[in-house]
């Protein structure tokens, strides 16, 4: 497990004008590494079924004809260069004027605090599309983003239930959609979906909203997705 450490300052990057390379999609590039990330994605979005996302691609437009989402990333196991990246905890706010394949995605990221200051600029690498390989594709998707900052990212995933928390600015809830055999959930799998084959319908339940970089969006009863990942660089599988 990372060791704890102390918040930086400088990690509160809010201004674009201080985003650096990291992150900012007008100055970063490609630079293919070696990590990989196993782990678990879920997410809550504006959509009110189902993502369409999943079947479509992201060429069929969402529900209200933009995407507003906050997606939380729990690493069960990974590593960046060298740096070990085990049970570290993501938080993403994601707004998407249309629909997800035509890009203009405009993102926030909320890296959880334990992370050392390596795996913290990992991360970043990777979650830009800067690393390459799985997540190569937000160099062409992402257009903007808008903050980067250590937070307490809190994941909890307790049987159907998921849920995240980063202070007073996400608080998402999600309970996974049972089927005919309610031992199971109602799951797509086989798919093309860049995040993983399958996939679980969920829906945001309680508090499940956004209060930052003046977003105000709430999530309660909109779709929500769960899915296993297995990410890596270029030189992965």
């Amino acid at each position: 497990m990372p060791d704890k450490k102390t918040p930086v300052k400088s990690d509160r990057l809010e201004v674009m004008e201080k985003i650096d390379a990291r992150m900012n999609p007008r100055r970063r590039r490609a630079e293919p590494t070696d990590w990989a990330i196993k782990g678990e994605l879920f997410l809550n979005c504006s959509c009110t079924v189902f993502c369409p996302c999943v079947v479509s691609l992201g060429q069929h437009p969402p529900t209200n004809g933009y995407c507003q989402a906050w997606m939380a990333i729990a690493i069960d196991e990974g590593h960046f260069e060298g740096e070990d990246l085990s049970g570290l905890n993501i938080g993403l706010m994601v707004d998407i004027p249309g629909r997800m394949s035509e890009g203009n995605w405009k993102v926030a990221a909320y890296v959880d605090e334990r992370a050392t200051q390596k795996a913290y600029n990992g991360i970043l690498k990777i979650f830009s599309g800067a690393a390459g390989g799985t997540t190569g594709l937000f160099t062409m998707l992402v257009s903007e983003i808008i903050g980067a900052e250590r937070a307490p990212v809190e994941i909890v995933r307790d049987g159907t239930r998921r849920s995240i928390k980063i202070g007073r600015k996400i608080e998402g809830e999600l309970e996974m959609l049972t089927g005919k055999d309610r031992s199971k959930p109602v799951t797509m799998t086989n798919t093309k979906y860049w995040m993983g084959p399958d996939v679980i319908a969920a829906v945001g339940v309680g508090k499940s909203r956004v209060r930052d970089y003046g977003r105000v969006w709430d999530f309660g009863g909109k779709s929500g997705e769960i899915c296993a990942i297995d990410w890596s660089g270029p030189g992965g599988k």
